[in-house]
């Protein structure tokens, strides 16, 4: 997360115990070369964290010029030690120093009780200590990012409640997370229960939540590799290609789920475009859920990315500006498997980077609104904003962020497994042994997440009555 200002202050959680989220913000560095020198702050828990770096040739050196004095306004946590002491004994060791470390041995048992009760009781005010600390740096501080995993012990049960203490201490700051949630053929078996918990906590304590599926995230760069080995004219990725290899331009052995981390850090890149860039028509973060949450507990909103790869590591030619407002929508550029088209707006929030005008958003605007049914009291539920420098590589770049009824089947999904292990009780004694957790804590957290799919639900049955005729579809089209 890059910022060119005292104005943001972002919280970021993940969890070695589910290898996706080891910190989408390392693909960051790879794009900063436009990005000014950051001031902020990043709490990881636990991750990789990267704040800036600058590329020479296909290398990175934070040897020289302004970044040689950076210092990253972080607090990296991690309840194993592993990740913190690779970032140590890595490029970017220069970045931090150990003041900025929170950090245990035993680590969570993908457990989420002993991240939220156990860790989250054993580091509270050390936690709170260092977050005072960060926002004493700030001269505006606009909001808190919470990044993190819900599959294991740590991203889930710590990482929610730190969620929880940054409302109580932090009670008037804009808390925006994104959570990434499990595939169905996750490895970590307690992986619904870690969720489902920590979905009440979402629900009640965050502003906005942005989930993300690590099922949607491999889809995306197995199609993007698809195409690297399609042997189309002018649709070849060079093999040693950010998105591919995932090092962002440093050398060294491709990790797992690199590529995928490096997509969810371009949306990351996108939101807080507008706090370090100027634009004829900049988006303060606390915009976000003004406008886009008229509920306060359906704050789900739905990200989608276009283009999904850098150009200066593809020989793709660049889409039309018209034709990424259309891909933006489509269920391929989507971070979760939903088709928000053929499922119910409440709001929407287009995000544009580069030479773009007003006039080409509204015009899209108006040629994608027949397509797009919203409810009937919210038809001019649209959030714009337009910065004028656009990612490196790019000449344009879009980020829509859709408050829709389509996460409902990732809920609903996410349910059902909860369901099969809760049936039959399995694995629950690891919870109930933790102090501070009861039976209790599973049915509250299972109601609390049926009513939130029924509450959807009923928004979802307006939509038969708000859809324009076949007619008119095609017209627009």
């Amino acid at each position: 997360m890059l910022t060119q200002g005292n104005s943001i202050l972002p919280i970021s959680c993940c969890d070695p115990f589910n290898p996706s989220y080891h910190m989408a913000v390392k693909r960051a560095s790879s794009f900063s070369q436009t990005n000014g020198v950051p001031s902020q702050m990043t709490v990881v828990v636990p991750c990789y964290v990267c704040i800036s770096r600058r590329r020479v040739g296909g290398s990175c050196d934070i040897t020289g010029g302004r970044i040689q004095s950076l210092k990253a306004r972080a607090v990296l946590v991690d309840m194993e030690e592993g990740v913190v002491n690779e970032i140590l004994q890595g490029p970017l060791r220069e970045l931090f120093d150990s003041t900025q470390l929170i950090t245990d041995v035993s680590g969570s048992g993908n457990n989420w009780a002993v991240g939220h009760w156990t860790y989250g009781s054993a580091y509270r005010e050390q936690i709170v200590d260092q977050l005072r600390r960060a926002a004493e740096h700030c001269d505006c501080l606009q909001c808190f990012f919470l990044i993190h995993s819900m599959g294991g012990g740590t991203g889930s049960g710590l990482g929610t409640c730190v969620l929880k203490l940054l409302e109580e201490e932090f009670p008037e700051v804009c808390r925006i997370v994104t959570s990434v949630y499990p595939s169905a053929e996750d490895d970590v078996v307690t992986s619904p229960y870690n969720s489902v918990l920590a979905m009440r906590e979402l629900t009640e304590h965050a502003d906005c939540v942005l989930p993300v599926e690590n099922q949607s995230l491999v889809d995306i760069v197995n199609k993007i590799k698809h195409m690297s080995h399609s042997g189309k004219p002018g649709s070849v990725i060079k093999k040693d290609s950010a998105i591919i290899s995932g090092q962002g331009g440093v050398s060294g052995a491709e990790k797992p789920f690199d590529a995928m981390n490096n997509i969810v850090a371009n949306l990351l890149l996108n939101i807080t475009s507008s706090a370090r860039f100027e634009g004829s028509l900049n988006m303060d973060l606390n915009e976000i859920a003004m406008n886009l949450v008229p509920f306060p507990r359906l704050h789900y909103l739905v990200p989608s990315l276009t283009p999904l790869y850098t150009l200066a590591d593809v020989n793709i030619p660049t889409r039309r500006l018209d034709q990424m407002f259309t891909d933006a929508f489509s269920k391929d550029h989507q971070l979760i498997r939903a088709d928000p088209k053929h499922s119910l707006y409440l709001a929407c929030a287009l995000m544009v980077r580069g030479n773009v005008q007003v006039s080409d958003l509204r015009r899209n605007i108006e040629r994608l609104k027949p397509m797009l049914p919203f409810v009937s009291w919210n038809q001019e539920g649209w959030k714009t904003g337009l910065c004028s420098v656009p990612p490196v590589g790019h000449s344009h770049s879009l980020l829509a962020l859709a408050n829709n009824t389509c996460v409902k089947p990732t809920f609903m999904e996410l349910r059902d497994h909860f369901t099969k292990l809760y049936r039959k009780k399995a694995h629950m004694h690891h919870y109930l042994h933790v102090d501070g957790m009861e039976q209790a804590c599973f049915t509250e957290a299972i109601s609390s997440l049926s009513s939130l799919i029924e509450e959807y639900s009923q928004l979802d049955a307006t939509k038969d009555r708000l859809m324009p005729d076949a007619a008119r579809l095609n017209i627009a089209t």
